[in-house]
């Protein structure tokens, strides 16, 4: 059997100096892979007597972690050195203006309602704005709208508790635009 102290350092001074991650990958395999050298060395303890296989099968695995750790710890700094040299390259500045943004445009139906309250404004018409909620009396009462009529009813019309948590002014969202 080859002597572990001598194939830990070939295999070290290997993962030190492969230059690339394929090279790296071929030190790997060459060390770990099914046909490495690492795994022939294990292969070949069943020939050994008991005492013997556990101190070489014991260093064995000791070389199988170091080479492991080497080759984790390479890839990582090979695999951080691209980030950064990538990094460098695609650098981008933040003080640049950005690009313009798109001037936004009017929604078509929004254009329709406002040349319509144009046309409807040169005739004479204005527009009233209004609450939204009303009480019982301005928004059905004071319209003649009879208390036994459909309108009123719960699932026709939206009503409100008062500010006090009670019904005494029977708030409703309005349910036309009469009241305005």
């Amino acid at each position: 059997m080859e002597s572990v102290d001598k194939l830990r350092e070939e295999l070290l001074a290997a993962v030190e100096a492969a230059g690339d991650l394929d090279a790296l990958e071929q030190v790997r395999v060459s060390a770990l892979g099914k046909k490495g050298r690492i795994t022939d060395q294990m292969k070949g303890l069943g020939a050994l007597d008991a005492d013997r296989r556990r101190e070489a099968g014991q260093a064995l695995n000791a070389l199988k972690d170091a080479v492991a750790d080497a080759l984790d710890a390479r890839k990582a700094a090979m695999e951080g050195a691209a980030l950064d040299a990538r990094l460098g390259e695609e650098r981008i500045d933040v003080t640049l203006p950005t690009r313009p943004e798109d001037a936004g445009r009017i929604h078509p139906i929004s254009q329709v309602i406002e040349e319509i309250v144009a046309i409807l404004g040169d005739m004479g018409f204005g527009i009233a704005e209004g609450p939204d909620v009303e009480d019982d009396w301005h928004n059905f009462t004071a319209l003649n709208i009879p208390a036994d009529h459909p309108a009123r009813q719960d699932h026709d019309t939206f009503y409100l508790p008062g500010a006090d948590g009670a019904d005494a002014g029977r708030l409703v969202l309005r349910t036309h635009t009469s009241p305005v």
